[in-house]
């Protein structure tokens, strides 16, 4: 029997990989959504969080933005 699971082919670089995976593995959507990690620049997730996810990187990259920088 075949398994089919509905997601999406997320390419990214290590940095933003590391922290897609950081938020699968505390849970910061609720529950895990990484289905495969594919590659040092790839990973399959599930379709139903991409808009939750999108919202969790401008805010992280807003955050970011908007922090002082050091001398």
């Amino acid at each position: 029997m075949v398994n089919v699971t509905r997601g999406v082919l997320v390419e990214c670089d290590p940095a933003m990989k590391q922290f897609l995976l950081f938020l699968d593995e505390k849970l910061k959507l609720g529950s895990r959504f990484i289905i495969q990690d594919l590659d040092e620049t790839h990973l399959f997730i599930s379709v139903d969080v991409v808009e939750q996810l999108k919202a969790q990187i401008d805010g992280f990259m807003d955050q970011e933005s908007s922090a002082p920088e050091a001398n």
